[in-house]
């Protein structure tokens, strides 16, 4: 057994290195500059175009990014293969591959009049290049939108006082909102009050439980909104009436809060966000060492509508193997699959589209990129983290993949009991910094894939283009096409394809950067975007390979699928994993063609102007 602190403790080295040293690096090599213009200040248009105050950004980009992958994958992956190697993946290649990947993706968007990073493929390599990529962001998109959404109905289900909670945020959420953009009152004030309101829904949830559907292990005096029934409902057989319910609820969220302009819901409720993330994580890390250093009570962790019954923690050290071996039974071998389990922590191609699409038109000046970019990226891994340390000091907690998740809100929960806290009000608090990551993500992702589809259409001409970039449609399609995947109800399933998806488009989008550098100078080097790229392509096709042509057609061959739905789940899987595999080597020949004739001595002044800083024309291709 090991002392969990030391898990922190390496990381805090490794990432404290990384961001005085290589971002510090990284930052005059691409030349950032506060005389420069940037996207929010050129085309402030007080809707997606906004200048916002570096914390206030920091705050929405980090609560974006940070969402609940960074949790689930590396408690997927300890779990699965033991908390050394996820340990390792994390602590050295967040800011080697990740906070490089992020940085370079908010840089480059920068320089590209904020546009995404298919828009600045296709200024170097074609609007088929450009298309290509938008579509695999796009499917990638849906599969977030499945994973984050069997995720929430999982919490919110073995939890029902974090379902309460999570619902007054939300609508605290809306609420300052409306005090800060329609009644233009004082901001200090007002993130103070609202602030405490979230963190006083906390005792609401304590008070009053929900549940949709009723089933068995409920807390007593839990509120049952439709009583028995839910059978019907898509998981409810792999799952159960309740989590089913809570699954398509979160769909309908995702959907209602895509469409609404950003300062409706998203831009307040990221910096509420923003504040669970750094009481929760900050607090999760400091128990953690103050628990070791100082000394630890052991306590009970009972929850048993989690599944987690008398369990005793009686130190801060590891319950759990740090290695259980190179293949688990239904993931598959460490490599490909640990660098595609934790698809956030380490690197995730999900924070490019973030960077791309939002943060980069709300930047208030080119320096703050190093601390929302690379920076960001650290707090991300030190969620990932407290991941790995949640789920290590519950014993018997990773029996199964699925019940390995509802550890982490139990053991963040016992870390926090250090400073007092009771384990089911600590764990509830946990449980809704996890959510409200979840929900972040989610809808951000779908009106993130909006966008992707208006990109690949551009201008529309004919009624069914007209149609479906109506925006109502577009978000309707992303949550049909999300909820269908999320049908085949196993997380052994759902996850790795997320994975092996979101890090493939981080490969894609260190493959953006290297293109863009390479375009930029003949003197760039590019090593710190190109060693990364070539790992990671590696790791993502052979897992897209592996679940399209072997896992999913083993799986429905052996009658293993569990139904009709679900049947047709894999099937759709092993489609969009095939596809996506198509579209890696379609982008890398065109962008390799490109690097040569760059690089060849060709002249490429018209391609890129003065180092990037505005878009290029696009070529004929």
């Amino acid at each position: 057994m090991v002392q969990v602190m030391w898990m922190a403790v390496l990381a805090l080295v490794t990432f404290s290195v990384g961001y005085v040293g290589y971002s510090r690096y990284l930052a005059r090599f691409v030349e950032l500059d506060d005389e420069n213009e940037t996207p929010a200040h050129k085309y402030d248009d007080g809707q997606e175009y906004v200048p916002s105050k570096r914390s206030v950004l920091l705050g929405h980009h980090y609560s974006s990014i940070a969402g609940g992958a960074p949790i689930a994958g590396p408690i997927t992956a300890a779990a699965a293969f033991g908390w050394i190697p996820a340990l390792i993946w994390i602590a050295v290649g967040n800011p080697l591959f990740g906070a490089v990947h992020d940085f370079m993706a908010l840089s480059s968007s920068v320089r590209h009049e904020g546009k995404s990073i298919g828009y600045i493929i296709g200024e170097y390599v074609g609007e088929r290049g450009k298309n290509m990529l938008l579509w695999f962001a796009y499917l990638t998109i849906i599969l977030v939108i499945a994973a984050f959404a069997y995720l929430i109905g999982l919490v919110f289900d073995a939890f029902p006082w974090t379902a309460t909670a999570s619902l007054v945020y939300i609508a605290l959420a809306v609420l300052f909102g409306v005090y800060l953009y329609q009644l233009n009152l004082p901001f200090l004030p007002g993130a103070i009050a609202f602030v405490a309101m979230v963190f006083g829904g906390v005792w609401v949830g304590l008070q009053y439980p929900i549940a949709v559907f009723a089933r068995e292990g409920l807390p007593a005096g839990t509120i049952v909104l439709l009583g028995d029934g839910g059978s019907w409902l898509p998981l409810a057989a792999a799952t159960n009436a309740n989590m089913a319910a809570w699954v398509f609820v979160t769909i309908l969220y995702a959907f209602a809060a895509s469409v609404l302009p950003v300062w409706v819901l998203l831009q307040p409720r990221d910096f509420l966000t923003s504040s669970l993330l750094y009481v929760g994580v900050g607090g999760m890390i400091l128990g953690a060492i103050v628990g070791t250093v100082v000394g630890f009570s052991p306590i009970t962790v009972d929850v048993a509508s989690a599944g987690i019954e008398g369990v005793e923690v009686t130190s801060l050290t590891t319950q759990i193997p740090g290695w259980t071996g190179f293949v688990h039974s239904s993931l598959g071998p460490l490599f490909p699959f640990l660098f595609v389990t934790i698809a956030c922590g380490t690197i995730s191609g999900f924070h490019s589209l973030v960077s791309s699409g939002t943060t980069a038109k709300q930047l208030d000046r080119e320096s703050d990129a190093r601390v929302i970019g690379y920076g960001g990226m650290l707090g991300e891994g030190l969620l990932a983290i407290t991941a790995v340390i949640a789920v290590s000091i519950i014993a018997g907690g990773t029996e199964t993949l699925s019940s390995a998740l509802v550890t982490f809100p139990a053991g963040g929960g016992a870390l926090l009991t250090v400073f007092g806290l009771g384990v089911t009000a600590a764990a509830t608090f946990i449980g809704l910094v996890f959510v409200s990551f979840l929900l972040t993500s989610t809808d951000t992702a779908m009106r993130l894939g909006r966008y992707m589809y208006e990109e690949v259409v551009g201008t529309p001409e004919t009624s069914l283009e007209r149609t479906t970039t109506n925006r109502y449609v577009n978000a309707g399609i992303l949550a049909l096409a999300g909820y269908l995947l999320v049908a085949s109800g196993t997380w052994e399933n759902i996850w790795p394809l997320f994975g092996g998806a979101n890090q493939s488009l981080a490969a894609l989008a260190l493959l953006v950067a290297t293109v863009w550098l390479a375009n930029w100078d003949d003197d760039k080097q590019l090593v710190s975007t190109g060693a990364p790229l070539v790992f990671m392509l590696a790791v993502t096709v052979v897992a897209l390979l592996w679940i399209g042509l072997l896992r999913n057609p083993s799986t429905i061959l052996a009658g293993e699928a569990g139904g009709l739905v679900a049947t047709v789940s894999l099937l759709f899987q092993s489609l969009i994993a095939l596809v996506l595999v198509g579209l890696i080597f379609g982008l890398v020949r065109y962008s390799v063609d490109d690097i040569r004739e760059a690089r060849g001595g060709l002249d490429r002044e018209s391609l890129v102007g003065s180092g990037g800083s505005g878009p290029p024309e696009p070529s004929d291709d």
